[in-house]
């Protein structure tokens, strides 16, 4: 095997690689192998045609593309390593010469990753962000707590009200006629949550159990269903139920029912010192950011599509295996949301090129500071992996290899940029 590299533009390289003659026979003899058995030829038993016979009969063609199936992974991968290229991309193949008795020759163009000149990466000026926690900001907490311990009731003597619990029977119309999937019976619906289309849920406020209401709606532009999207519709409906919460007083006994501490006052001081906490992360995690985005904002670079493309599916997968846990697939979701997967994989190209720039700034500052990680630190890692995980901390080690510990040291290297920039930077 031989190859030749070829740089294009947009860091694209096209990888040429000549398998010689006597190795792409030994691929046309595989395919022979493999596929003998499927062929019928009268006069012999299956699995027992001579390959010359089969060629003539059918034409050396009909090895070809298993015999190419066979060797260009294999020729590919050896090329890339030889290469020494910092492949970023799956490689798009292009065949350029497959015939019997000369060598077999073909393309891989892939994405290399991108050189990144720096700016200004120290000094960055940021917004400033208050971690401060206010009387409204207690309040807000503890309303929650009231919410999460309030009383169901049962309302005969009013009407609907915001933030009800209803039980609803509805049907939709479009231009008088009933539409498919417009309706529900005993359909519980809390008023405010915008479970429902444009403004159904607020037409609803001040209704009596028992009316019937016709609501006017306009179902959105991007709406699922073709036939309704961007169209005017009118559902009759009639309250069945009306429930509401009932929210308990904040007071020392209910203190002590939901928590170890005996007074609102012991209560409201150890709250006060978790929102700190938390207020402060959120911060760090603020002053981080956009320090990061504004050191690449500073930088340049050149991001190859294919190169985006990549990062894209991988978000993708990541997205589908967070859904399946959740009883659903990527694929369901996406035609839930009424779109295409190829469509979908495009728009969050957006955050996958982000992604990448910040990765790669972040790396490119990592080594114009010369960080170093020492072995002790990935070993605090590990530790800290093997906590998250549930796991014993020699199993973890055991599991990984070398390509592993070496990708936490880079990352490693990677939090220490982060915190360099962010705290050089200046709050505005």
């Amino acid at each position: 095997m031989s190859f030749t590299v070829d740089k294009l533009e947009k860091n694209m390289v096209k990888l040429t690689i000549e398998v010689d003659a006597e190795e792409f026979a030994k691929g046309m003899d595989a395919a022979y192998e493999k596929n003998k058995n499927k062929i019928s030829v009268p006069g012999f038993r299956k699995g027992k045609v001579p390959k010359q016979m089969i060629e003539k009969m059918y034409g050396a063609g009909i090895f070809y593309e298993d015999a190419a199936n066979a060797i260009i992974p294999k020729e590919y991968q050896r090329a890339a390593v030889e290469s020494g290229l910092d492949i970023v991309s799956q490689p798009e193949i292009d065949v350029t010469q497959i015939e019997k008795g000369k060598s077999f020759i073909f393309t891989a163009t892939v994405a290399v990753r991108p050189e990144v000149t720096l700016g200004t990466y120290k000094g960055v000026e940021i917004a400033k962000v208050s971690a401060e926690v206010t009387d409204e900001d207690i309040d807000a907490e503890i309303k929650k707590v009231q919410e999460q311990n309030a009383r169901i009731i049962t309302v005969e003597d009013r009407p609907v009200q915001d933030k009800d619990d209803t039980v609803i029977d509805f049907e939709g119309f479009m231009n008088g006629v009933p539409f498919a999937g417009g309706k529900g019976e005993n359909y519980p619906l809390t008023i405010g949550s915008h479970s429902f289309i444009d403004t159904f849920e607020e037409q609803l406020i001040g209704k009596n159990i028992g009316e019937e209401v016709e609501v006017n709606v306009t179902f959105p532009e991007e709406y699922h269903a073709a036939e309704l999207a961007g169209k005017p519709a009118t559902f009759k409906v009639t309250v069945k139920e009306i429930k509401a919460k009932e929210l308990p007083e904040f007071n020392d006994e209910l203190v002590q029912d939901i928590s170890e501490f005996k007074t609102v006052d012991e209560y409201k001081a150890d709250l006060k010192a978790t929102l700190e906490k938390k207020k402060a992360k959120n911060a760090e995690v603020k002053k981080e950011n956009e320090a990061i985005e504004a050191a690449v904002a500073n930088a340049s670079m050149e991001i190859p599509e294919a190169m985006i493309k990549q990062q894209a599916l991988q978000m993708a997968d990541g997205y589908d295996r967070n859904l399946k846990q959740q009883g659903i697939s990527l694929e369901q979701y996406v035609k839930m949301m009424g779109m295409e997967m190829d469509k979908f994989i495009e728009s969050i190209y957006p955050e996958a090129e982000k992604r990448i720039k910040n990765g790669l700034v972040l790396d490119a500052i990592a080594k114009a500071e010369d960080f170093t990680v020492t072995d002790e630190e990935v070993e605090e890692e590990i530790k800290n992996m093997a906590s998250m995980y549930n796991m014993k901390e020699d199993e973890l080690k055991d599991m990984m290899t070398d390509n592993e510990r070496n990708q936490i040291k880079d990352d490693l290297a990677v939090q220490k940029a982060v915190k360099l920039i962010a705290a050089e930077a200046v709050e505005k």
